[in-house]
């Protein structure tokens, strides 16, 4: 073998420990943030729904303060800082759900289709180790035009529109995951503080948007 040939087998192997690394940690920094996600949830369930603009505020604040400081141990705070108020925000409409059977397994059904959609679309990118970057237009599309439909439908009040957006959401959710994936996959993403920030979002905006899709569907809206 020559020395080209060592060198070649050295840089792959080391490419192969950093995705492996990355990945493990993405999913285990993952785990705890859902996890510390929904315990927010559950203490927060008594509380006042948050205003609007608070809630804005917050979501844009804390996910510019992780992208400024992925590359840093503070980084790690930010994720669980926005984790956690996304969590107590939450909590409000998770106590609202589980005030009667019907609402509850609502609740349970949403939870359920998320995780079934998650882990489907993560194992299958991990699996058939495909190039999702083709999704890139897809997703920077998706982005404006659900961008510019939620800003309609804050003036114009259309049931239609709502589901609409949810749909949107979902697609654009499923997108964002296989993208990451195949980024983290691939070696696109070394930074797990950022990979996980994604994949959270993505996991939160499939959950409302389903959560929303079942109770309009169940007149329960």
């Amino acid at each position: 073998m020559s020395q080209i040939d060592v060198f070649n087998a050295s840089q792959t192997r080391e490419s192969a420990l950093a995705v492996n690394k990355v990945l493990k940690n993405t999913y285990l920094l993952l785990g705890m943030t859902l996890g510390f996600s929904a315990l927010m949830a559950m203490l927060s369930t008594n509380a006042a729904p948050m205003n609007i603009w608070m809630y804005m505020i917050g979501v844009y604040g804390l996910l510019f303060a992780t992208q400024a400081l992925a590359r840093s141990a503070w980084g790690l705070l930010t994720v669980f800082a926005f984790a956690g108020f996304i969590g107590y925000v939450t909590g409000p409409l998770i106590g609202m759900l589980t005030d009667t059977a019907a609402r509850s397994q609502i609740l349970t059904t949403a939870l359920g289709g998320t995780a079934f959609i998650f882990f489907g679309l993560s194992g299958y990118a991990l699996v058939s180790r495909k190039d999702f970057s083709f999704l890139t237009g897809f997703i920077t599309a998706g982005f404006f035009v659900l961008l510019a439909a939620m800003i309609l439908g804050i003036f114009v009040q259309v049931p239609a529109l709502q589901l609409a957006i949810s749909v949107g959401f979902m697609l654009f959710s499923s997108a964002v995951i296989l993208y990451q994936t195949g980024e983290i996959i691939h070696g696109g993403e070394r930074n797990y503080i950022l990979a996980t920030i994604t994949l959270f979002v993505s996991i939160y905006n499939l959950f409302m948007s389903l959560l929303n899709l079942l109770m309009a569907f169940s007149g329960d809206e």
